[in-house]
């Protein structure tokens, strides 16, 4: 019993400190920026959805189709899905971060 307690504090201790080295990347919204002006705003200027008007980025739209959340959000960019393309295998990781913050951000602050 106490071999099996030590291998689960051994795993736990292992998962938090994978954890947080995950979270401990910086954020760069200028970055994310760019990469939203340079490839999302075409169906996405202003924060508005060109091909599905009722699916905006405004905080409430994303709220109510549960996309208000970092997560949420940078799942959608990797994997697209309702007539977005997927970019996963175009942006890197830290790209992909770097956008999902700037579209939470903007839609947080009403700046759309």
């Amino acid at each position: 019993m106490r071999f099996l307690f030590s291998l689960f504090v051994s795993f736990f201790t292992v998962y938090t400190l994978t954890i947080r080295s995950s979270f401990a990347q910086e954020i760069d919204l200028d970055a994310g920026a760019q990469i939203f002006s340079d490839n999302c705003a075409a169906c996405h200027i202003g924060g508005n959805n060109s091909v599905n008007p009722t699916k905006t980025l405004k905080l409430e739209v994303l709220h109510e189709f549960s996309r208000d959340s970092f997560d949420a959000i940078k799942y959608q960019v990797s994997n697209g899905g309702g007539g977005m393309p997927a970019f996963g295998d175009k942006f890197s990781e830290e790209e992909i971060c770097n956008v999902a913050s700037f579209v939470l951000d903007t839609a947080k602050n009403n700046s759309w």
